[in-house]
């Protein structure tokens, strides 16, 4: 399937007093250096028109009623599917008043992707404080979208930068609650998802897996902790009797290397910051959040929604353009293997 003839990417606005319209239409203008597939918006349209004037593009922006109209349109304009918010947009300043209106650009753009109407979805940085204060009952996007896909999924998040794919079991919980809820079941699960994707969304008929330990050293045979020995090591045997190229508990502290990554395609870690620090050291910039195990392509950039810099013109595209250029891949993948 080409580009040309492929649904187009859903991208939605994300916290509108944030930096959210603002990447959407840099990425825009990017669309020809970075060869990106057809992408609409789902946002205010006049917030959007507001922000591409600040950005001297006051034409950018196309208004439509549905994503069959954007082929023709993205090559002078970037297609916005309006998305109303109820209150003015105050930059740096979450409303949420706007939180029902955040949702719904993120359910519309579930629904277009189910549908066939889309081919993925592309996040935008959500600000959880302010959907929180409107009742938002979830830990975050992910949590939200397996919700949406009526319970047709099992949410994994991957984060991805160019040298480096990680995978943390345990995400948004303390780490005294994470270490707790550690189980070989989950592990297991989590590494075969993450397998499964490898091939199906990123072409690897073999994957390697690298499965991090949690104590330093990985525990050292029991002298620093029992976790690695008596929790992990069984999920590694477990995997590999499933026949997955899986090796560990490898010590953390050593399995980033350059050396090192080049031995596998993807980390399975214990905890969110072990998966995370790695990446963003690596590559603040173009780091990408993607979450697997949905019946959909969702990504997204990797930070969060920057108000202190909403409103200036000054945000970085960088980390967005590599979402949607993951988005399209992934998506082309999938329509290939049926």
């Amino acid at each position: 399937m080409s580009a040309s003839t492929a649904a187009p990417i859903a991208l939605t606005m994300g916290e509108p007093a944030g930096i959210g319209v603002e990447i959407a239409i840099k990425a825009w203008q990017r669309r020809d250096a970075r060869e990106l597939p057809p992408f609409f918006l789902l946002a205010d349209i006049e917030l959007s028109r507001r922000v591409a004037g600040l950005l001297d593009e006051a034409d950018a922006v196309a208004e439509i009623d549905s994503p069959a109209q954007v082929a023709g349109l993205f090559p002078h304009a970037l297609p916005v599917l309006p998305t109303p918010l109820p209150s003015p947009v105050r930059f740096g300043k979450p409303d949420p008043d706007n939180a029902a209106a955040v949702l719904s650009a993120i359910r519309r753009g579930v629904d277009y992707c189910l549908s066939g109407e889309a081919s993925a979805l592309v996040t935008n940085p959500i600000q959880k404080s302010s959907l929180y204060e409107a009742g938002f009952a979830h830990r975050g996007h992910t949590e939200y979208l397996a919700e949406l896909c009526q319970g047709d999924a099992r949410p994994v998040m991957m984060l991805a930068c160019p040298g480096l794919r990680t995978v943390p079991v345990t995400i948004h919980v303390p780490l005294h609650e994470a270490i707790a809820s550690l189980d070989a079941a989950a592990i297991v699960a989590y590494a075969r998802i993450t397998a499964d994707a490898l091939v199906s969304d990123f072409g690897i008929e073999r994957p390697r897996l690298a499965i991090a330990g949690l104590n330093p050293h990985a525990g050292e045979d029991g002298a620093l902790g029992d976790e690695d020995r008596q929790i992990i090591k069984p999920a590694v045997a477990q995997l590999a009797d499933a026949g997955i190229a899986v090796r560990g508990p490898l010590p953390a502290d050593a399995m980033f290397t350059s050396q090192m990554r080049a031995s596998y395609d993807a980390a399975v870690c214990m905890y969110h910051d072990q998966a995370l620090i790695p990446i963003k050291t690596l590559q603040f910039e173009a780091g990408v959040n993607i979450t697997l195990g949905l019946p959909l392509v969702r990504t997204s950039p990797d930070h969060g929604t920057a108000l202190g810099l909403a409103g200036q013109g000054r945000a970085d595209a960088g980390s967005l353009i590599t979402a949607i250029v993951y988005a399209g891949l992934m998506a082309r993948r999938r329509a290939l293997r049926g």
